[in-house]
């Protein structure tokens, strides 16, 4: 139980035209009164908003206020809590902070409200996750994710698989327990093998959704892969319509990565220019191909460019070997040219002339299965602590099959069943480590 009260600044630090204190504890409203002048704030009902100024212990006047109080248990951190409006300048407000902190009140850590909010039982740790997801947003999808999680449907998914486990759970501890009980069900690896294969199935189309939601949100790393002189570079520049990559007619010109970020129909690219790749005994573009190997084996998404003005060389067809397991563009560039390009599945592009564009957009919706875009559900997961504790506990699972096939007891069985169970609390943040917690909310803004 938190038993000290605490303040910080929630606006951005710099000029503004307002600016709000946040301050929360058992004191919060005892300890404003005695520095606001201006309507007796311990008396006043919850959720209003008083006007005044607020004086130093000189009683000279700092600024002039609107003070909002909220009374527990109806606060963000379920404890009582004063908000601070003043004017939006940075000495005033820190001027203001200082009055306030006079008082005994401490400076909050980063995120320390958040956390009061899921320690009080307000928020768990998937809306704690949410209200950050929230924060560094990149396109309006994100927004949307992020906010099913703070109302709570991310947290229902979770929950839903962790009552269809203790169920099942319960009906084992039953018969280890109560082997006498004539009405408990007996639970055989028949039957339970069944239930967890349903299970398994779930969490496996959990995961599947919850990578496109991923993809979605944070945006697909995009690899544009060829040798060198294919256009790769023009490519880039013709997708974001800008000249953000150097591009010439010598071969080799791009020796590093070039980064650059688009939207398209409502996704993210994070698109990587790369080095083209190729056999060189140059020591600088030799460094640029290695990283251009090492961004292919992260993309999620390759354009291979090919230069179909040309025919295939030794290195396009190594390409070709080295992208086949890839979630895979084949781009034929330079199509305003004559083709000498003899290979099928190629996507014709000029990006000389912009040409193609449309089409290469809507494949990539189809490659990366997002054709839906505007219909899908959006109830699943995006945060990557949560992806990675379906997949713990989904493995958790598949050990509960594997002792199957080996006639493992039942009572066994129970003891996987019981760490995915866990497992998926510790999304919620049912189960946590203070460790965890700290570097969860350590994230946070000050002030938030």
């Amino acid at each position: 139980m938190n038993t000290d009260t605490i303040a910080a600044i929630s606006t951005a630090y710099g000029t503004a035209g307002i600016s709000v204190i946040r301050v929360s504890g058992p004191e919060a409203i005892t300890k404003i009164n005695q520095i606001f002048k201006g309507k007796d704030l311990t008396g006043v009902s919850s959720h209003t908003i008083h006007y005044g100024h607020l004086r130093d212990k000189k009683n000279t006047i700092i600024d002039e206020v609107m003070v909002s109080v909220l009374r527990a248990p109806k606060s963000f951190t379920t404890e009582d809590m004063v908000e601070i409006s003043t004017h939006g300048g940075i000495l005033i407000t820190q001027k203001a902070l200082e009055v306030i902190l006079d008082q005994g009140i401490r400076l909050a850590n980063p995120g320390e409200f958040s956390e009061r909010a899921y320690l009080n039982g307000r928020i768990d740790l998937v809306e704690a996750d949410s209200i950050m997801d929230l924060i560094h947003a990149k396109n309006e999808k994100a927004i949307e994710v992020a906010n099913l999680g703070i109302q709570k449907h991310t947290s229902q998914l979770i929950k839903d698989l962790r009552s269809k486990l203790l169920t099942l759970i319960a009906k084992i501890e039953v018969n280890i327990d109560y082997p006498e009980y004539d009405e408990a069900e007996v639970m055989t690896k028949e039957i339970i093998k069944p239930e967890v294969e349903d299970l398994l199935k779930e969490m496996e189309i959990i995961l599947k959704e919850s990578y496109k939601t991923q993809l979605i949100t944070q945006g697909v790393k995009t690899a544009i892969i060829g040798r060198p002189n294919v256009g790769k570079s023009s490519l880039l520049n013709a997708l974001l319509n800008e000249e953000k990559a150097i591009v010439t007619d010598i071969a080799g010109t791009t020796r590093d990565l070039v980064e650059a970020t688009i939207h398209i129909g409502g996704i993210m690219l994070n698109l990587m220019d790369t080095a083209g790749i190729r056999t060189t005994d140059d020591f600088v573009e030799k460094i640029g191909v290695e990283r251009s190997v090492k961004a292919l084996n992260e993309a999620e998404l390759v354009l291979l460019v090919l230069d179909q003005s040309d025919e295939l060389t030794d290195e396009d067809f190594k390409l070709i070997e080295m992208t086949k397991h890839k979630s895979r563009i084949i781009i034929g560039n330079k199509s305003d040219l004559p083709t000498r390009l003899k290979l099928e599945h190629v996507l014709p592009v000029s990006s000389r002339y912009k040409k193609g564009l449309k089409d290469l957009e809507k494949e990539i919706f189809k490659i990366l299965s997002l054709e839906d875009l505007e219909k899908r559900n959006y109830h699943y997961l995006a945060n990557a602590r949560h992806i990675q504790k379906v997949k713990e506990a989904k493995q958790a699972l598949s050990a509960v099959l594997a002792s199957i096939e080996q006639a493992m007891s039942v009572d066994i069985l129970a003891i996987d069943l019981n760490r995915s169970w866990q497992l998926l609390g510790e999304i919620l943040g049912e189960y946590f480590q203070e460790d965890l917690l700290n570097e969860l909310f350590s994230k946070f803004c000050l002030g938030k």
